[in-house]
């Protein structure tokens, strides 16, 4: 079965496709553009068609897709992918991942894997060192907050407790908790999209299910069995996978090259200088052009933002708001006075 989805903020065309994991879960997955594959590895939460039209990751898939075919896939449980799952472990995100590679058709690629997606790229890579040819780690892990100093057994289970009581909830407070760890930096309207994203990805009881086993990983011992190239990010201010998390998978990984990106989220934003340092980090480690069909873009955003902005302040409306501001102030300040 297939279906297209057209998104309007894009020029590029993405197919969404069905294959069915070892234990006979349904996972959706999407490639998109043209050229050598490039596999996305699933994380906590995502959804193919509600991130394929969000401003909010755009310029990622504009970048990828713009010399490479992406591929990427809902974890189960989450997006298109089956939603009414029982048990969801680790091993199980491993074998999605190798079910959705052998059915595009894929022969060797290298995987591009964010946050949770780390752990699992590195247990497939161990286990099928044939078929990866490129390891790029973004705001990546070898171990869950269980077996972190600064957080523990405590801090997991008080999460559950939010996860399992508010994120489904119309109050989006809850969901603000994760929104205000992943984009700290991020403007209101693009924490909203992201608390959004979260209540279309999976309901709170997967969205519990796939935390407490993320957060249980812990695949340090695997570290020294990776021999393929591999590039790790990490933003220096990330509040929700510090840096450290970052160095700790460099350092274990012989022959792995750190870079630091100068930004406080663990989702980069558009028009941070991150983005494009990252964007560029990778099609150099990769050999690819660096991509600029994004970038542009980005600016032509910019320049109607400034257009906006100029004809707000051109308007008569404007100016007489202006006007009756100053004139406020100045009877505000004499009344002071008399007073």
């Amino acid at each position: 079965m297939l279906t297209h989805s057209r998104s309007r903020r894009l020029a590029l065309e993405q197919t969404i496709k069905f294959c069915t994991a070892p234990d006979g879960v349904r996972l959706a997955y999407s490639t998109a553009g043209n050229g050598p594959p490039i596999v996305r590895v699933g994380n906590w939460f995502t959804h193919l068609e509600f991130d394929w039209n969000a401003p909010l990751l755009r310029h990622m898939l504009e970048g990828f897709a713009e010399h490479r075919q992406l591929v990427r896939y809902d974890v189960r449980g989450t997006g298109v992918s089956q939603r009414n799952v029982g048990d969801i472990a680790f091993d199980h995100f491993v074998s999605d991942l190798g079910a959705v590679v052998d059915s595009a058709g894929l022969d060797r690629f290298p995987l591009l894997a964010v946050s949770q997606g780390g752990p699992v790229s590195i247990a497939y890579t161990v286990q099928h060192p044939e078929r990866v040819s490129h390891l790029v780690l973004l705001g990546s892990y070898a171990r869950g907050a269980t077996y972190r100093p600064d957080r523990g057994p405590e801090f997991v289970e008080a999460l559950r407790v939010v996860i399992r009581q508010g994120w489904g909830s119309d109050d989006p407070s809850y969901r603000q908790l994760f929104s205000s760890q992943f984009l700290p930096e991020g403007t209101p309207e693009q924490l909203q999209w992201f608390s959004e994203r979260q209540r279309q990805s999976a309901t709170a009881e997967i969205a519990e299910k796939i935390f407490v086993a993320t957060q249980n990983i812990d695949i340090r011992p695997l570290l020294q069995q990776i021999k393929v190239p591999t590039l790790v990010l990490h933003c220096r201010g990330d509040r929700r996978v510090p840096i450290e998390m970052g160095q700790e998978l460099a350092a274990g990984i012989a022959g792995s090259r750190f870079v630091a990106l100068e930004s406080n989220n663990h989702q980069i934003l558009e028009h941070e200088p991150a983005a494009e340092v990252f964007l560029n980090e990778v099609a150099d480690f990769l050999g690819d052009p660096r991509p600029k069909a994004w970038k542009r873009r980005a600016r032509v955003s910019e320049a109607r933002l400034q257009t906006i902005a100029q004809k707000v302040e051109s308007s008569v409306t404007y100016r007489v708001l202006v006007i009756v501001g100053v004139l406020a102030t100045i009877v505000s300040f004499g009344v002071w006075l008399i007073a």
